[in-house]
Order: structure tokens, then C-alpha cells, then sequence
């Protein structure tokens, strides 16, 4: 098990104390000082805590970090902060942040590679590379599909319990922008899993697994169907309704597991829901006596290329 989560458990200490407490060098394994929060340990593990211990590094960052080692670096993204610089070169973005979060911690500049992205909105679990082979070995598992991902979506309506969104998309975002390739029309294949967690007033609760990777493609693909992520102000029709305003899309990247590039052996992590998805999912949660909506027709992605379960 992961040794932040050991000492949590051991301890009475809070998942992010935890953190901290094996980051400052104050929890001894077997005798030794550790750093890294991400060590998988053997459950009955000899450890120690020394809360007055002198903290061998202070990191002062605007970063959670769920997972390092010498390879790979696993941190949350905020919603509302670019993943990287765009055209703009922008300076405070999650790269920069993990950037000056190793420079701080080991008193070097850092290699850091970008593997995958995130939209601008959406929060969640996303992996750095710290080599060049690093970052080599995830790329492949990336365009191999060899990733674990799982997304939590709060969509507008009553989609059916599951289903799987198989539609190319179109487009490339800017001359063009990205959508659902219409008959015969060009496209990239784009395949989405989902299954529903939880009926709401107006919306529902989905998990969503991806076997393709597209730019857009959850809210591409859910928007098509006539159930947009709520706060979807893209993709979603104009003029169309949501049960409650939101300020950003209700996407999140919950889970994701990857091959360690040097082991082989799953990296899983799991980033906590922020608190503006759990506002909203309070806010639509029926109330005590009110009648829950029951499913409605599919739309017409459903129609053509969605299979229901």
C-alpha cells in the first residue's frame, strides 16, 4: 500500500497530513527518513512518526501531489488553470507549478515532460514525466490505449444507465470546430464508455471510461447525445437549459493508471472531487419527497451509434 495512506491509517492523521508529515522527512520506515508519500510499502511495515522532528525540506507549493517517485509524477489540476502554456505564454500553469515544486525540492533544475493534458476546466489526475525516457515509455501507453481513466461527469438529463458513444469526430478545433463526423465525412474514431451513478433532479451522476484519447471527446460526445456536461457553455446547444448555473463544466478526472515506465507495475492514484462538484451534485440530489424524472428518449447520437445496457 502506499506509505502516506499507511501512516494516515496508523496515526490518525488527515490523507493530506499524511502527505505532508512523509514529504517534511518526519516518518521513519524501518529506521529510515522518507520522502516520497507515493512508496508502496507491505501493510504490516515497521514506521515511525515524529511529529517535532525538524522538517528536512519545506516545499512551499500550490500543488497536491498524488503520486512521486524518480520517474513519474502524478499531481491534481485545478479547474480553471491551463496544463500548459498556450500561444499566450502563460506563466502560471500546472507545468510551471510541478516545475518549481522539484527545482524547491531538490535544489536543481527539474526535467519535467508533458505525457497528456487536460482542458483548461476540468480537474483531475494528471502524470509528468522527470526523464526523457520517461517520458518516451508513456507516450506509448498513451497512443497504445494502455491507460486506466475514469472520469466523473454531471450531464444534463436522464442518459440510459449505460452505454458506449462509438462516433469519429470532425474538426480540429480551430479553423473547424470539433464535432461528430456526419455521414461519409472524415473523422477521427473516438469510442466512450459510461455508466450511470446517480439520478439527480434534472441531470445524472456517469462514470466514464475512454478507448480513445480525442480532444474533447466526453463533452463531444455526451453534447451529440443530447445530455451535455453541465456547464458545458460550448458544446451544449445555445439556448438550452440547465438545471442549475455552474461556473465551469462538471468533468473530472477521478482515476487514472498507468504502467510505471521502468517496473511495468500499475501506478493507480485517485484525485478527490473539489468542492464545486460536490456543491453541485448537492444541489441536484432530489430532496426528501420530490419525485425522481424518469429516463427520456436517447438523442440522436443514441439513435446511431451508442449501444445501451
Amino acid at each position: 500500500m502506499r506509505l502516506d495512506l499507511a501512516v494516515s491509517g496508523r496515526f490518525g492523521l488527515s490523507r493530506r497530513a499524511a502527505r505532508e508529515a512523509v514529504r517534511a522527512g518526519r516518518v521513519d520506515l524501518a529506521g529510515v527518513p522518507q520522502d516520497q508519500p507515493g512508496l508502496e510499502i507491505p501493510e504490516e511495515a515497521p514506521l515511525a512518526y515524529h511529529p517535532e522532528r525538524p522538517a528536512r525540506r519545506r516545499v512551499r507549493t500550490r500543488l497536491e501531489v498524488l503520486h512521486e517517485d524518480d520517474d513519474l509524477l502524478v499531481v491534481e489540476k485545478p479547474a480553471g488553470l491551463l496544463a500548459v502554456p498556450t500561444a499566450e505564454r502563460e506563466k502560471d500553469t500546472l507545468l510551471s507549478r510541478v516545475s518549481l515544486y522539484l527545482q524547491h525540492r531538490y535544489r536543481r533544475r527539474p526535467y519535467v515532460g508533458v505525457v497528456h493534458r487536460l482542458d483548461r476546466e476540468t480537474s483531475g489526475a494528471l502524470v509528468f514525466a522527470r526523464t526523457r525516457e520517461a517520458l518516451r515509455v508513456l507516450q506509448q501507453h498513451f497512443r497504445n490505449h494502455e491507460i486506466e481513466r475514469e472520469y466523473l461527469a454531471i450531464v444534463t438529463g436522464q442518459p440510459p444507465s449505460a452505454g458506449r458513444f462509438d462516433a469519429a469526430l470532425a474538426g480540429d478545433g480551430t479553423v473547424r470546430r470539433r464535432a461528430v463526423a456526419r455521414v461519409g465525412e472524415p473523422g477521427k474514431r473516438a469510442v466512450t464508455r459510461y455508466r450511470v451513478l446517480q439520478r439527480l433532479s434534472g441531470a445524472s451522476l456517469v462514470a466514464v471510461e475512454l478507448e480513445t484519447g480525442r480532444t474533447h471527446q466526453i463533452r463531444i460526445h455526451f453534447a451529440a447525445a443530447g445530455h451535455p456536461v453541465l456547464g458545458d457553455r460550448v458544446y451544449r446547444r445555445p439556448g438550452a437549459s440547465a438545471p442549475i448555473e455552474v461556473g465551469r463544466q462538471m468533468l473530472h478526472a477521478r482515476r487514472l493508471g498507468v504502467p510505471h515506465p521502468r517496473t511495468g507495475r500499475m501506478v493507480r492514484v485517485e484525485a478527490p472531487i473539489p468542492k464545486d462538484f460536490s456543491d453541485a451534485l448537492a444541489a441536484l440530489r432530489p430532496r426528501p419527497g420530490q419525485r425522481k424524472k424518469r429516463p427520456g428518449p436517447a438523442g440522436a447520437l443514441d439513435r446511431q451509434s451508442v449501444t445501451t445496457s
